[in-house]
């Protein structure tokens, strides 16, 4: 049975969270703000995922940092789209806060691997 694992189960939740407000953007009329944040929120915990794998540190290192560049991508669109009016604001301040955490995560993760 798999131990519990912070940032996979973080990075897995916020992508669901993507594709819910990913489908409300489009609602709005904002695909391409949409398509985006998709792309960007979704391929953290793909980044994650494949880091379980790594051949070596280095390559965990690596994808940890995609992961985490991807995590501060979403969060631009995140702000985008809180600044911009695209979505309320009780839709989109949940999402920033959860994708700060996933930052502060994976900053502390490849600061660590660093070592």
């Amino acid at each position: 049975m798999k131990e519990n694992n912070l940032i996979l189960d973080e990075s897995y939740a916020f992508a669901l969270e993507v594709m819910r407000l990913a489908r409300k953007m489009r609602e709005f009329k904002e695909f391409d703000l949409a398509s985006q944040f998709w792309s960007a929120g979704t391929s953290i915990g793909a980044n994650v995922e494949e880091a379980q794998a790594a051949q070596s540190r280095a390559d965990f290192r690596s994808k940890m940092s995609i992961a985490s560049k991807e995590a501060r991508e979403s969060l631009y669109w995140l702000r985008l789209t809180r600044d911009g009016k695209a979505l309320p604001l009780s839709e989109v301040n949940p999402a920033i806060e959860h994708i700060e955490k996933i930052i502060r995560i994976l900053t502390s993760i490849v600061k660590s691997s660093n070592d």
